[in-house]
């Protein structure tokens, strides 16, 4: 066995070292041996058992494997299951500690492997300088270059902050520094940032948006401080809003690419785009793209005094379907039926089935939007019409596991399960689904409704709230507001 051992003190926290290094499939955005690299059967790039396939620049592929990682030791272990350089038994050791003076990271990095007979001397010498020194390097560069575009013309500002995930006590308030527009890019002053429930997804980790430490929200309103090169469509001063990944949007300031952020109207206030632009364009993609509905259709909506849900009540209504909410109290149902509910389906002893089978006369749903997930999909396929849709766009309740296909066959159904980003990942796809959107809350087709406001240091707040289910409408976060 030949044994690797190399380290290096890198001038950064370990808190921005680690950040870089925790993404077991981010190597080729800092690595210059690494072209291109793509993750293998796993939800996000922290979890352990997770396998990276790379090709290296000159071509060779290989396929490791995370078998670690630890956010209180800061380190992680992973192996090569498969490879082109023959490195056997490799298997290898990251450790990150802070140097004294608490603004360094010392950097360990060892392996051990297996080299063919008379190439001991010619993979270790790779693995230590092709691999590892260049990879000591490469940060190096990476966080020299971020550290002075943060000096030069920087912004100092607050965000919720999330350094491992889990549950809500992990976002906490600290100090950021936002630096100026570069090309493409624009600054903005956050007056009021939306929290949607993609947000708690990011915070426990279930979806691969937020790396720790990172900053989560992917909605906000506010003013233009200023913007780089390259940005026609946008002034110092306007006021913007905008929907999209990536994260950080819990933030008073942020700087960001500016190609969908996007003008807001004049009938449209900050903290109404905060409230309802997320769950605005969501209901208008449901609506519009995912099923083109039909005036006539049975609509069953679930969480329908929710944000999203209302949103697709008030709307389904106003195209002409009969609309049929599943909520879980009277105070919702009331709510429910105020934003275009003509029927609720309330916990009473009887399935959610057969309620709206007796209420659609045995007909049954033509389409399904369940944001529940795990606890609602048997029954939202037992609601269907034949050749009926269920769109399962949310889990609040956790993933629906897996089905045979053939449950599907007994209603002929159809199942879709829309991937938010791909609806507005383009200026043009956004443009069109805002237009629509705008123009329904000009004509009072779809409103903001009931919002709750924390102040953005309350975050933790919102978060609890929201998962208890004890929120109406929309939530919003306010900056530089006091509780």
């Amino acid at each position: 066995m030949v044994e690797v051992r190399r380290s290096t003190v890198i001038d950064a926290p370990i808190d921005e070292v680690w950040r870089i290094l925790r993404d077991f499939n981010g190597h080729d955005r800092w690595h210059p041996a690494v072209a291109v690299s793509k993750l293998e059967g796993a939800d996000h790039t922290d979890q352990v058992g997770a396998v990276r396939d790379f090709r290296l620049t000159g071509g060779e592929r290989v396929r490791e494997q995370l078998l670690s990682l630890s956010d209180k030791t800061r380190s992680f272990s992973y192996a090569i299951v498969d490879s082109d350089v023959p490195l056997n038994d490799y298997v290898a050791h990251v450790a990150l500690k802070p140097v004294t003076d608490g603004t360094r990271t010392f950097w360990n990095w060892h392996s051990k492997f297996r080299p063919p007979a008379g190439r001991e001397q010619e993979l270790a010498a790779l693995v230590a300088e092709g691999v590892y020194e260049a990879g000591f390097s490469a940060i190096r560069t990476l966080l020299s270059g971020q550290a002075a575009a943060q000096i030069a013309g920087s912004i100092e500002g607050q965000a919720i902050m999330v350094a491992r995930h889990g549950g809500p006590e992990e976002l906490r308030l600290a100090p950021v520094q936002v630096p100026p527009p570069g090309p493409g890019e624009v600054r903005i002053e956050h007056s009021a940032i939306g929290v949607n429930f993609i947000d708690v997804y990011c915070r426990t980790g279930a979806f691969d948006l937020l790396q720790p430490p990172g900053i989560p929200g992917m909605e906000a309103a506010g003013i233009v401080i200023d913007v780089g090169p390259g940005v026609p469509h946008l002034a110092a001063g306007d006021r913007v809003g905008y929907a999209c990944p990536p994260v950080g949007a819990y933030a008073t300031h942020r700087t960001m690419a500016a190609d969908l952020v996007f003008c807001l109207p004049d009938n449209v206030s900050n903290e109404v785009a905060a409230a309802c632009l997320l769950k605005g364009i969501t209901a208008e993609f449901l609506l519009h793209r995912v099923h083109r509905l039909k005036a006539g259709e049975n609509v069953l909506v679930y969480a329908p005094a929710g944000g999203v849900g209302r949103m697709l009540c008030q709307w389904a209504s106003h195209l002409g379907a009969r609309v049929i909410g599943a909520t879980s109290s009277p105070e919702k149902a009331e709510a429910a039926r105020a934003a275009g509910a003509r029927d609720i389906v309330v916990p009473d002893g009887r399935s959610l089935e057969a309620q709206v089978m007796e209420l659609t006369n045995g007909q049954g749903a033509n389409v399904i939007f369940d944001a529940v997930g795990r606890d609602s999909f048997a029954h939202s396929l037992r609601s269907l019409a034949v050749c009926g849709h269920l769109v399962s766009f949310g889990q609040a309740s956790g993933p629906v596991g897996t089905w045979d296909i053939g449950a599907l066959s007994a209603r002929s159904a159809t199942i879709s399960r829309p991937n938010f980003g791909h609806f507005v990942d383009t200026p043009e796809k956004l443009t069109r689904s805002t237009a629509r959107l705008f123009e329904a809350l000009r004509d009072g087709v779809v409103t903001a409704g009931t919002t709750q406001r924390f102040p953005l240091a309350d975050a933790a707040l919102a978060h609890r709230a929201l998962e208890a289910r004890q929120t109406t409408g929309s939530t919003i976060l306010i900056p530089g507001e006091s509780a």
